[in-house]
Order: C-alpha cells, then sequence, then structure tokens
C-alpha cells in the first residue's frame, strides 16, 4: 500500500525524461509506430483497436489502453508509442465502436452521446477489454501477461480488468465514476495503481476520502494524489490540466508494473535512468 503526493509530502518520483508536445522519433522508434487492426468481438461484429508492437525478438508483457470519452486520439496513439518505446505491446482498442465510433476532438457533443448511461457502457466495454486482451496473447510477441492503463472514462478498468477481465494488473489516471467500482476492490489481490489530483472535479474529497481508506487496509491498492492537480492531467490536448511532471510519475508506475511482469515480480519500482 502507498498513499503518495498529498499537499505535506508531494515528493515525486524521478523516471527518466520523457517527451512532451510534438513528439521526435529516432529511426528505432520510428519502427515501433502502431498501426490500426481489427479485434474480433465475442459479441459479433470487429472494432478497430491501434497495435504498437516493440522491435524486439523477446516476449513481453503487453498494456491495454482504456481512452476517455475522446477514444483513440493522437494523445493516446503516443502513449501506445511510448510505451512500445520502452519494450512492450500497447493496444488501445475503440471502446465506442457500438454506437460513435473512432476519436472525437473536446467539443464534439457526441462524447456525451457515446459514454451514456455510464456505467452501462462500461459494462458493455468489459467485453472489449477481454477480446482485445485474448488478440494479444496470440501474439508471438506475448509473454501472456497484461495490465491495463484508463483514463477518465476507462479509469474503471484498471479495476474491472484485473478483476474480471484476465488482465494482472490495471492503472487508473484521473479516472471518473470511481466510487460506483470501489467495491469490486474487495476481493482483489492483484495490484491496482491509481493516481489523481486533489483539484480533479471528477475525484471530490469524497471519493479521494474513500480510496484513501481502501488504500490504508488493502497491500495491492497503490494510491497518489497530487497537489493542485486538475482533471485530464495526461493529455497534452487539454492545455489546461497538462502536467509533464505527473505524466511522467504516472508512466513510470506504468513501466514499473510492466518492468514486474515481465520479471515475474508485480509492482517493482522502475529505477531513473
Amino acid at each position: 500500500m502507498s498513499v503518495s503526493g498529498e499537499p505535506d509530502n508531494a515528493e515525486l518520483d524521478k523516471p527518466g525524461a520523457l517527451g512532451y508536445g510534438e513528439r521526435q522519433f529516432s529511426t528505432e522508434e520510428r519502427d515501433m509506430q502502431g498501426k490500426r487492426v481489427r479485434v474480433r468481438s465475442s459479441e459479433g461484429g470487429e472494432f478497430d483497436c491501434y497495435l504498437a508492437t516493440p522491435n524486439t525478438g523477446a516476449r513481453v508483457p503487453a498494456i491495454v489502453l482504456a481512452s476517455a470519452v475522446h477514444g483513440v486520439n493522437a494523445d493516446i496513439r503516443a502513449l501506445a508509442d511510448e510505451f512500445a518505446s520502452h519494450g512492450y505491446i500497447a493496444a488501445a482498442p475503440d471502446l465506442f465502436w457500438r454506437s460513435v465510433p473512432g476519436p472525437l476532438s473536446r467539443d464534439d457533443d457526441r462524447t456525451k452521446q457515446r459514454s451514456q448511461p455510464r456505467l452501462e457502457k462500461i459494462k458493455t466495454g468489459e467485453a472489449d477489454l477481454a477480446d482485445t486482451l485474448a488478440e494479444l496473447r496470440r501474439l508471438p510477441l506475448s509473454n501472456g501477461r497484461a495490465a491495463v492503463i484508463g483514463f477518465c472514462y476507462g479509469g474503471p478498468y484498471a479495476i474491472l480488468g484485473p478483476k474480471r477481465s484476465g488482465y494482472d494488473a490495471g492503472i487508473s489516471c484521473h479516472g471518473s465514476q470511481m466510487l460506483d467500482f470501489i467495491k469490486e476492490l474487495e476481493g482483489l489481490e492483484r495490484p491496482v495503481c491509481i493516481i489523481w489530483g486533489d483539484e480533479d472535479h471528477q475525484a471530490p474529497a469524497e471519493v479521494l476520502d474513500a480510496y484513501r481508506s481502501a488504500a490504508s487496509r488493502m497491500k495491492n491498492l497503490d494510491l497518489h494524489v497530487f497537489p493542485g492537480v486538475l482533471h485530464g492531467y495526461m493529455m497534452p490536448d487539454n492545455a489546461k490540466a497538462f502536467d509533464p511532471e505527473i505524466r511522467q510519475f504516472s508512466m513510470a508506475r506504468a513501466l514499473a508494473i510492466l518492468d514486474g511482469l515481465r520479471a515475474g515480480e508485480i509492482g517493482q519500482r522502475r529505477k531513473a535512468v
């Protein structure tokens, strides 16, 4: 259990520097850029998925990115590419393919249409995460293990993925609707990392208090709450909220979990480089 980032002890990990904004790729990183693939749904039909794979001969874990209501946009694809550049398989399925598919801009009202009713939509998306994981495990590069990382709308999958969809770990960055899923932590032994800012409108005091209480008694729940950080801090497209330092921290925690899934020691902390 770890609870950090509160105003009186808000120290950040110091992983290696990461680039933001306009992405610059080395020759090796260009080889790792992703592509659109199709995943067969267990319920019938197919959906789009952005897949980025590392240039390696080793078998490695995967990470599945559960997007915000804006879908698999440039920010999500950049995150997938970044995970691949660190040597991991990364996939971002279109969780909205049944209604309004594809990425949408921040000012597109269809984001509300396709994400409501929220609990029903989240439940439907569990099948997509399970189907994506099944496809990833068929890849020759896969070692069979995987984490899911959710952003805003996708945050609850950090709990639901390990609880019901076969994932080995979950990470939530500025997750929303999280209070509805806190009971799913009961009986869950796989690691879950949850990261918020204390000025996130989707994580008011009662939500933070509930998760702090859970983290105080659950060794597998790694909770970080940072002062002054807004909702959407991971996304450069959200200019008001984007926080490079907390994004870097979140990437380091996710990479630590993936390192553990590769080494067989879940949750091992990634050292600074």
